[in-house]
C-alpha cells in the first residue's frame, strides 16, 4: 500500500499495492520462513530517458508491482471509455458512485486496510476471506460520505474498477489489462498474482508466505522495466488521447508535505499518485507497498525533457524508496539539459 496524506477526513491508508501517502494496502509483515525464494539485492531499478531505456540491471527479477497496479486498471478503464464503452462520469455498478470517482478514490467508499483483523489475518498467513465476506466485515454498502464530496483512500474503489473491466470485456482481469493495456504498447511479461504459488518467483523480501489473495483488486508481478515503460509510454500520450490523458492527470490535491516523505504539495489524479516534490519537480506515478517491499514508478517533465524511474526496495520505507526516484530522475533529467 501507500498514499498521500490526508486531512482528517481524508485518511490515508497504507495497502499492499502503493501510492504516495493514500495509497498502499497492507503494512503487515510477515515472518521469513526456509522456503525457496528468488535472491534479489536490496534495491533495483530502472531508468527511462526521453522515451528510451538508460540504466537498469543487467539481470532484471519479477517483483510485486502492489498498488502501481492501480495505475495500470485506469487506464485500462479509461481505454474503454476512450472506446464509448463506458462514460466517464457514468454511474457505475449499481452506484451511486461514478468511474471517475471510483478511480480518484472520491467514490464514499471505505477500505479493509481499516480492519485490524484484516492486518491480523495477513500476518497469521490466514487464506484470504472471500470478497463477499470482506465486504461484509467492512460493512461497504454503508457510504461514508456523498460520493464526489470529499477523499478516502479506498481498495474497494478499485476492486470495483477490476470487475466493471472484467464486465465490460466479458474477459478474466489478467486477458483484460493485456487486450486494453499492455499489448497496445507492445509490452509483455506482466501477470495477475492469484494463488502463493504464483509468487513462487517473484522477489517478496521477508514476505515469502504471502498470498496475493489479499489484494482485492488484483495484483500484478513483472519486471520493473515493464512498469517503468507502462508510465512513460501512457504519460507520453502513446496510449490515450490528449483530452482523456488530461483527465486522467487532473488531480486533487490532497494537503501540504508529508514527513519522511518527498512530497510537498500531494495530490490524487485518476489512478495516480501526482504533485510537486522537496527538489522543485512534479511526479506522476504511484508507489506500492506490501509485505517485504516497495516500489515506486514516476515519471517527471522538465522543459523539453523527460524521464521515468522504476525503484524497488526490500523493507517497508516508502519515503527513501521515493527519495531514490527523485534523485535518479534529477540527475537524468539534468543529464539531458546539458546534452541538449
Amino acid at each position: 500500500k501507500s498514499g498521500i496524506r490526508a486531512t482528517n477526513t481524508e485518511k490515508i491508508h497504507r495497502d499492499s499495492c502503493t501510492s504516495m501517502a493514500v495509497i498502499s494496502h497492507q503494512r503487515t509483515f510477515i515472518a521469513p520462513d526456509r522456503s525457496p525464494h528468488p535472491v534479489h539485492s536490496a534495491m533495483s531499478f530502472f531508468l527511462v530517458s526521453n522515451g528510451s531505456p538508460v540504466q537498469h540491471e543487467e539481470h532484471e527479477a519479477i517483483v510485486p508491482w502492489w498498488s502501481f497496479t492501480k495505475t495500470v486498471l485506469s487506464a485500462a478503464a479509461l481505454s474503454l471509455v476512450r472506446d464509448g464503452l463506458v462514460g466517464l462520469d457514468d454511474v457505475v455498478l449499481d452506484g451511486p458512485f461514478t468511474l471517475r470517482q471510483l478511480l480518484r478514490h472520491e467514490a464514499g467508499l471505505a477500505d479493509y486496510g481499516e480492519l485490524a483483523e484484516y492486518h491480523t489475518a495477513v500476518a497469521r498467513g490466514e487464506a484470504p476471506w472471500t470478497a463477499d465476506e470482506m465486504l461484509e466485515r467492512l460493512d461497504a454498502a454503508r457510504l461514508r460520505y456523498v460520493p464526489g464530496v470529499d477523499w478516502r483512500y479506498s481498495n474497494v474503489g478499485y476492486m470495483y474498477v477490476a470487475r466493471l473491466i472484467e464486465r465490460v470485456t466479458n474477459l478474466s482481469l489478467e486477458e483484460a489489462l493485456m487486450q486494453q493495456a499492455f499489448a497496445p504498447l507492445s509490452l509483455s511479461g506482466v501477470r495477475v498474482a492469484k494463488v502463493r504459488t504464483d509468487l513462487a518467483d517473484v522477489c517478496l523480501g521477508a514476505a515469502s508466505t504471502y498470498d496475493p489473495g489479499w489484494v482485492y483488486h488484483g495484483l500484478l508481478v513483472g519486471p520493473l522495466s515493464t512498469a517503468a515503460l507502462f508510465l512513460d509510454h501512457l504519460l507520453a500520450g502513446h496510449f490515450l488521447p490528449e483530452s482523456l490523458l488530461r483527465e486522467m492527470q487532473t488531480a486533487r490535491a490532497l494537503g501540504g508535505p508529508i514527513p519522511g516523505r518527498p512530497w510537498t504539495f500531494p495530490g490524487y489524479a485518476l489512478g495516480l499518485m501526482q504533485g510537486a516534490v522537496d527538489v522543485g519537480l512534479t511526479l506522476c506515478g504511484h508507489t506500492g507497498v506490501g509485505p517485504g517491499s516497495v516500489v515506486a514508478v514516476y515519471r517527471c517533465v522538465h522543459g523539453a525533457n523527460a524521464a521515468s524511474c522504476a525503484v524497488f526496495r526490500e523493507g517497508s520505507d516508502e519515503g527513501s524508496v521515493e527519495a531514490e526516484v527523485v534523485n535518479r530522475l534529477l540527475v537524468t533529467l539534468k543529464s539531458e539539459k546539458n546534452n541538449d
